[in-house]
């Protein structure tokens, strides 16, 4: 079997005394390797989902029968929007150790294949009783992330109207509550109350869990433009032309992503001009000098001498 490299820094002691207790089941050599591609599964689930996904292959086929492995798994590929995948690994954790802490995120992998009624009748079950408040919360976002896939705003807003939307005290879930139930607002039209509750959920977001904050800006017409385009502009002693843009750091939707490509300036592309022109002058340039050298004995033009030219002009910064 395939492994894939380790830094020499995991020693695999860094995983959590309860799954350390569950690979003493296998013998220790075993037992440490699982446990090293597990550190690797938490070091690059957030940012790196498939490579993450890459290291928790190994680990379930090394000690496949370790609900602990695959939980992992399960993550991983949820990570790397593998739902079904995903799914069935949690499951297996779940008829392993009869716990049901993973029942939100199994109703949120059966949103990702499209089965969002399915995801409403979990939330419906006698399962989600046996959730801690912060399982119970996760449900509740789940659900009403399935409403707003079935286009049913109402019901969405509805569902995210709980005790623990109204407290006052802050709590893990709070700013992610507060973030759901305020877009949901925004998609509904709301956007005065959305605006209230962006701002609570900025309030609640000790540690930037959300954009919230950014969201808040967009609303209320604030555009940032990038320091380096300012002191690019200070230092050319004229405006690139760009306009600014509000800034928005992620999308609502928990499995989709957008990337952004910035336009190119208009300043940018009559320099790209002029740069032409310049490399057409510099040829002509060079064209007389090479008929010039081929009169002059002695003379030899780059290559001849068994050094290579690129045949490239340098770039123009």
């Amino acid at each position: 079997m395939k492994r894939l490299p380790i830094p020499d820094d995991v020693t695999g002691d860094e995983i959590d005394k309860d799954v350390r207790q569950e690979l003493l089941s296998l013998p220790k050599g075993l037992a440490e390797e699982v446990s090293r591609n597990l550190v690797m599964v938490a070091r690059l689930i957030d940012e790196d989902p498939e490579g993450a996904y890459a290291y928790s292959r190994i680990a379930l086929r090394l000690a496949s029968r370790v609900a602990a492995v695959r939980e992992a798994a399960g993550f991983a590929a949820y990570a790397s929007q593998k739902y079904s995948e995903a799914l069935a690994e949690f499951r297996a954790a779940r008829r392993m150790t009869g716990n049901v802490d993973l029942w939100p995120v199994m109703a949120d992998c059966e949103r990702g294949m499209g089965r969002p009624e399915k995801a409403l009748d979990m939330a419906g079950a006698p399962d989600v009783q046996k959730l801690d408040k912060a399982g119970q919360v996760e449900m509740r976002l789940v659900a009403a992330g399935a409403r707003r896939d079935m286009g049913q705003l109402d019901a969405a807003i509805v569902t995210l109207q709980s005790p623990e939307l109204a407290s006052h005290s802050v709590q893990p879930w709070t700013a992610r509550l507060r973030y759901a139930y305020a877009d949901a607002l925004l998609a509904a039209g709301r956007e005065d109350e959305a605006r209230e509750w962006f701002a609570k959920a900025v309030e609640s977001d000790k540690d930037g869990s959300t954009d919230a904050s950014d969201r808040l800006a967009e609303l209320d017409g604030v555009e940032f433009v990038d320091a380096l385009v300012e002191d690019d502009e200070d230092e050319d002693g004229a405006d690139s032309g760009a306009e600014p843009r509000s800034v928005r750091e992620a999308d609502p939707a928990p499995r989709t992503g957008t990337l952004e490509v910035d336009e190119v300036d208009e300043a940018d592309e009559v320099d790209d001009v002029d740069a032409i022109d310049d490399d057409e002058d510099l040829d002509d340039e060079d064209e007389r000098d090479d008929e010039e050298s081929a009169e002059r004995p002695g003379t030899r033009r780059a290559g001849e001498s068994g050094e290579e030219g690129d045949g490239e002009d340098t770039p123009r910064g």
